[in-house]
C-alpha cells in the first residue's frame, strides 16, 4: 500500500491512529484541473480538545526518554522521507501546484531536518552559572511541552517539518494543522511518515480545518508554544490571543522583499536572479522578490530583458507538462494578484509582460514606470509579479528598501563593498549579496523583522532550542541552607 493511499485516511484525522473526525470532510482539491483528490476530517473544537489532553498525557514520558530514542525517531522518519520521495512529490505537485524541482527541494529538505533534528536531540542544552552562594548554580533547558505548529500552502511539506521535527527532537508533543489546501503534503505526510518511523502514539496529532481549527489548536489550555508560518493579519491575531493567554508565539509573517541592482551589476545575471526571485512557484513565498529598485543607468536594459524572460516562461500544469509555473492555489488568491496589477497599471504603471490568465494559471507579469504608492508595489502581491522602480544614489537604493512595513529578505546584486554598506542600514532579517530574496537552508536562523514577525527564528541548534524549550534555574547545595527563621 502505498504511503499516502487515500484509503487509509479519507475522512479520518490522525492522534496516532487515523480516527473519524466530528469538523465533517475537507476535499483535497487539485488546482490545475479542480479535480478532488480525496478528502480528510475536519476537526472540530472537540478534536482538538481531546488532542491536546492527549498530547500534554503523552509528552511527559516522550520528555523522559533518552534522547537516543528521539533521535532514532528522527534519524527513521529522515530515511522514509528519502524512500517515499517520488510519491510526496507527486502529491506536492499537485496538491499545491508545485512544478517537480520545488516538489524534490521540498521532500529533501524535510529529511535534511530530520536529520538535523536528530543531532539537536543530544546537542547541549545548559550552562553552569556563577553563584555568589556556596553551591552550583545551572541553567537548562526543558521541553515546553505540547507545541501547535499551524504551516501555509505555498511550502507546506518544508513549513510543517521546519518545526515539527525540532519540537518532536526536543521532547515536545505536536499539534499540526496544515493549510486546509494542502492538507495531504502538509499534513497526511507528515503524519505518515512518523507513524512508519515509530513516534509513540499521541505525540503528533493531524488536525486539518480552517477557522475554527485554528483557533482552537491556539487557545488549548495545554499549548505552550504557537509555531505559525503566514500572512500577517492572521499572525497578528495569533499573537494577540497568545499575548492574553501568555503564551509563547513565534511568527514567520509575510514579506514584501526588495532585490538592489547596483550600477555595473551584470545584467544578464541580475535578470535571470530577479526572475527567479519573482516567478519561482508563481510568486507565492514570503521571500519572493516583490520590489526591483535598479540603478537608472541598468533600469531601461534590466526591464525590457525581465520581460522578453517572462514572456518565454511556459506556464500549465505541472503534473503534465515541463512548465516554469504551475497555477495560482486559488480563485480567491488569483483575484488578489489580478486586482493589485489592475489597479497598479490603472494608477499609472505600464505592463512590460504578463498581466493575464487563463483559469487559475498567472502569467509572469512585469511592471515599469512604477511609483512607490501603487498597489503591486506598496503591498505583498503573493503572486508572480516583479514592479521595478530606478534609483539614482546608494542612499535613495537604501531609502526605498527601508521604506515597507515589512523586514524579511533582501538580496543586493553588484558591488560587495556597496552591497555590505546597504545591508547594514536596511533593517531585515536575512540579506542576500549578489543573490535573490529567496534562500533558506535546515541550519540557518530564519525569521523576519516589523510585519514580517515578531523576531523569533527557525533553524539550527541555538534557534530551535530557544524556540521549542524553557529555561529552568536549577541550584545544589552539599547541605541544607542555613536561615535566620
Amino acid at each position: 500500500m502505498a504511503l499516502l493511499d487515500p484509503g487509509t485516511w479519507t475522512g479520518k484525522i490522525f492522534t496516532g491512529g487515523w480516527t473519524a473526525a466530528d469538523g465533517g470532510a475537507l476535499e483535497v482539491v487539485e488546482p490545475a484541473t479542480g479535480a478532488t483528490l480525496g478528502t480528510l476530517g475536519r476537526a472540530s473544537a472537540h478534536d482538538v480538545a481531546q488532542s491536546a489532553a492527549a498530547a500534554a498525557a503523552a509528552q511527559r514520558d516522550w520528555a523522559a526518554r533518552t534522547y537516543e530514542d528521539r533521535a532514532a525517531v528522527l534519524r527513521r522518519a529522515g530515511r522514509l522521507f528519502e524512500d517515499h520521495a517520488a510519491e510526496i512529490q507527486d502529491w506536492i505537485v499537485r496538491e499545491a501546484g508545485s512544478v517537480p524541482a520545488k516538489a524534490e527541494l521540498e521532500a529533501r529538505f524535510a529529511a535534511s531536518l530530520c536529520y538535523e533534528a536528530a543531532a539537536l536531540a543530544s546537542h547541549p542544552q545548559g550552562l553552569v552559572l556563577p553563584s555568589a552562594q556556596p553551591r552550583w548554580s545551572l541553567a537548562r533547558r526543558r521541553p515546553a511541552g505540547v507545541v501547535t505548529v499551524i504551516a501555509p500552502f505555498n511550502f507546506p511539506l518544508i513549513l510543517s517539518m521546519r518545526s515539527v521535527a525540532p519540537a518532536l527532537a526536543l521532547g515536545n508533543a505536536v499539534l499540526l494543522k496544515p493549510d486546509p489546501r494542502t492538507a495531504v503534503c502538509g499534513g497526511v505526510s507528515v503524519a505518515r511518515i512518523f507513524q512508519e518511523a515509530g513516534l509513540p502514539e499521541g505525540l503528533l496529532h493531524l488536525l486539518p480545518g480552517g477557522r475554527e481549527t485554528g483557533e482552537a489548536v491556539v487557545s488549548a489550555p495545554q499549548v505552550r508554544v504557537v509555531s505559525f508560518t503566514g500572512s500577517t493579519a492572521a499572525g497578528r491575531t495569533i499573537g494577540e490571543v497568545c499575548g492574553r493567554l501568555l503564551k509563547r508565539a513565534h511568527l514567520e509573517l509575510g514579506g514584501n522583499n526588495a532585490l538592489i541592482v547596483l550600477p555595473g551589476a551584470d545584467i544578464a545575471k541580475a535578470v535571470s536572479a530577479g526572475a527567479w526571485g519573482s516567478f519561482l512557484h508563481q510568486g507565492q513565498i514570503c521571500m519572493t522578490t516583490g520590489r526591483h529598485l535598479v540603478h537608472h543607468s541598468l533600469h531601461d536594459e534590466y526591464v525590457a530583458a525581465l520581460a522578453d524572460k517572462a514572456d518565454k516562461l511556459p506556464v500549465g500544469n505541472p503534473a503534465t507538462g515541463q512548465v516554469a509555473l504551475g497555477p495560482i492555489i486559488d480563485e480567491h488568491q488569483l483575484a488578489h494578484v489580478d486586482d493589485l496589477v489592475r489597479g497598479t497599471v490603472a494608477a499609472g504603471a505600464r505592463l512590460a509582460a504578463g498581466g493575464t490568465h487563463e483559469g487559475l494559471f498567472y502569467r509572469p507579469t512585469v511592471l515599469a514606470e512604477v511609483a512607490p504608492d501603487m498597489p503591486a508595489y506598496a503591498q505583498e502581491v503573493f503572486g508572480p509579479v516583479a514592479p521595478v522602480v530606478p534609483f539614482s544614489s546608494v542612499d535613495e537604493a537604501v531609502a526605498l528598501a527601508a521604506d515597507s512595513e515589512y523586514g524579511l529578505s533582501l538580496g543586493i546584486l553588484g558591488d560587495v563593498g556597496q552591497a555590505m554598506r546597504i545591508a547594514d542600514a536596511v533593517p531585515t532579517g536575512l540579506v542576500h549579496i549578489n543573490d535573490q530574496t529567496v534562500n533558506d537552508e535546515p541550519v540557518v536562523p530564519f525569521g523576519g523583522l516589523a510585519a514580517s514577525g515578531n523576531g523569533s527564528r527557525f533553524g539550527g541548534p541555538d534557534a530551535n532550542i530557544e524556540a521549542f524549550t524553557e529555561t529552568q534555574w536549577v541550584t545544589m547545595r552539599d547541605q541544607i541552607a542555613p536561615y535566620p527563621f
